[in-house]
């Protein structure tokens, strides 16, 4: 008794091999644009998330110690730009130049976000004072490089120091500012 008929063969047709292949592309075609969008909105997150937590640590500074605290893009981790997709630092302002002086520590430094973002925002300098309020209401841009709207999220910054983050509350895929403006990162 044979397990096998020695007539029989086993595997594949060249029909069975094509129909293989062809839902393998179609997987293929489906899957790798959905792919892209999530590993784009998870940076867009990320860059965010990061630039949340520093703003955040900046205020807590300034409460906890109470004096004045600045988060602002550097270079250099000793001088403010204006370019917010450069790393940011925080540091104590004690002589309230809105600089950084040698005998100023670094708090926190980031670094530089992943060159398929960018962020646009205020001038070079976001203060917090000893109370926690910001010298000024600050909206933070975060895109992605395409500049897609739906692909944009912002950090809102209040007067009273308050962070929020944008949200979409008209569910139409594109989120808004405090005033309920979509985004852009035109």
């Amino acid at each position: 008794m044979y397990l096998f008929s020695p007539t029989r063969q086993d595997g594949t047709t060249l029909v069975e091999l094509m129909i293989g292949l062809s839902l393998v592309a179609i997987v293929l075609i489906v899957g790798i644009p959905s792919a892209q969008n999530i590993i784009i909105q998870n940076r867009i997150v990320g860059a965010l998330n990061e630039l949340s937590g520093i703003v955040q640590f900046a205020r807590a500074t300034a409460i906890d110690e109470q004096v004045d605290t600045i988060v602002c893009p550097t270079t250099d981790f000793t001088n403010c730009t204006t370019n917010w997709s450069q790393a940011k630092m925080v540091f104590v302002d004690e002589n309230l130049s809105g600089t950084r002086n040698d005998n100023e520590e670094l708090l926190v430094g980031t670094p530089i976000i992943s060159s398929s973002n960018f962020i646009t925002g205020p001038g070079a300098v976001i203060r917090f004072q000893g109370n926690g309020e910001a010298n000024s209401m600050a909206t933070l841009l975060v895109c992605h490089k395409d500049k897609e709207a739906k692909y944009a999220r912002a950090l809102i910054l209040s007067l009273q120091g308050r962070v929020k983050v944008s949200r979409d509350a008209n569910q139409d895929g594109v989120h808004e500012d405090n005033s309920g403006s979509d985004l852009s990162c035109n």
